[in-house]
């Protein structure tokens, strides 16, 4: 039954093997327990353990049992970026140990369904699943205050790392983690089932939440959304918390701790530092279509230049909020399109150019987005530039909204 995944009565897959303890792996060799005690002493060090429990949970369990195989990003100047195999038959047993202990991410699939495994050198690929770095693994789980008998939903289930330690500071019957993706969630269910871990493990669209195993005291996502799925209020208590990363379409992204006040409202803040997860997969935009730019459409210049599109900030996610439905699309030297583009599937555009002297833009189509964006910086350059610490956000069953200082107020997206 190592690892098993069960149908559920809700339709998805779920795994019933609470109420086991956790084992140590057979015969754990000296150096990852060595390894374990360092990473521990390190996450402490920096600030991202805080208490006896996570850093226990931390020097326990086996990284190396969630990650036997990934790709090692191998950058290049001539080409597309890389990503070469690694386990312990390819790489040999002390490299990847060590690789596996470092605190880093390690990207597990590639353009949805190839592993590690699948090659035998290195190949081009865009990661869609990985194993996060583990201080943000723990600075998230310390920051979820949880107590003694919490019943947690994870959203992204992934290797299953995070949900080990989950159930080693909980117990696995309290951890519920979902999982889109079938073969991600068979892998994480073996190597669970390795480490001696056996939560409840669900095969679904985590926007769904997991009904059968609800209410939550705790809802920890580790994908990011555009917007805070009405399931995890439905299945939640009055005081629950619930940590997500909210990003969006044009790369503004940040940890928000929000607080469950009442039926379907919650209200919370960003909180400090960059974290960025990859996006849900429903939450990822079609691919974006350059509309035809008419010749005759007015261009003017602009102060604003495309740094507010590219640079993580504040400022990115103040233009996020003021075109969510935009994408952004940029062009090398040489293009006889724009340097940068911005899209929305109504065709609206905004193309930015470069001049001598700075930039200029030409807008068409329904909606002014560049007007939207230089709006939005304006107000909140005049508010003093407030951090992302600051902004706040509300919600409620008819809208959700980002407040800035300064009496800036943004709703995010609802599909």
């Amino acid at each position: 039954m190592d690892g098993a995944i069960h149908r559920a009565a809700n339709g998805g897959s779920i795994r019933e093997r609470a109420g086991r303890k956790p084992v140590t792996p057979d015969q754990p060799t000296r150096h990852a327990t060595e390894l374990r005690k360092k990473l521990a002493a390190d996450l402490t060090k920096a600030g991202n353990l805080r208490s006896k429990e996570w850093r226990a949970a931390v020097e326990s369990v086996p990284r190396e049992e969630f990650i036997p195989d990934f790709f090692a990003k191998v950058d290049r100047t001539d080409g597309p970026t890389l990503w070469d195999p690694i386990s312990a038959q390819r790489s040999g047993d002390e490299r990847w140990l060590k690789l596996a202990y470092e605190d880093i991410s390690h990207v597990t699939q590639l353009d949805g369904k190839t592993t590690a495994t699948d090659v035998t050198e290195a190949v081009d690929g865009n990661p869609t699943s990985s194993s996060t770095m583990p201080s943000l693994v723990l600075r998230m789980w310390e920051d979820l205050e949880v107590a003694d008998g919490n019943r947690v939903l994870e959203i992204g289930t992934g290797t299953g790392y995070s949900a080990a330690l989950g159930c080693y500071r909980l117990g696995e019957e309290n951890i519920t983690s979902v999982e889109v993706d079938p073969e991600v969630a068979a892998r994480a269910g073996r190597a669970l089932g390795r480490a001696g871990y056996h939560p409840h493990l669900i095969v679904g669209d985590g926007e769904t939440g997991a009904p059968n195993t609800a209410p939550y005291d705790r809802i920890i996502a580790t994908c990011a959304f555009r917007y805070i799925p009405q399931a995890w209020l439905d299945q939640s208590r009055p005081g629950t918390i619930i940590l997500v990363t909210l990003s969006g379409w044009l790369g503004g992204t940040g940890l928000v701790k929000l607080t469950v006040t009442g039926d379907g409202t919650a209200e919370g803040q960003f909180l400090p530092g960059y974290v960025s997860f990859m996006p849900a997969r429903a939450h990822n935009p079609e691919p974006a279509i350059i509309p035809k730019m008419s010749a005759e459409s007015a261009s003017r210049t602009t102060s604003l230049g495309p740094e507010v599109l590219t640079t993580y900030g504040p400022a990115q996610l103040v233009a996020q909020l003021a075109v969510p439905e935009a994408q952004h699309i940029s062009f090398g030297p040489g293009s006889d399109l724009p340097e940068h583009i911005l899209v929305q599937p109504d065709d609206s555009y905004a193309a930015l150019s470069a001049t001598a002297s700075g930039w200029i833009v030409r807008q068409g189509g329904p909606a002014r987005l560049w007007d939207e964006v230089e709006t939005a910086i304006t107000d909140w350059r005049q508010a003093a530039e407030p951090g992302i610490e600051s902004f706040r956000v509300t919600v409620a069953s008819d809208e959700q909204r980002v407040h800035i200082p300064g009496g800036m107020s943004s709703a995010l997206p609802r599909k």
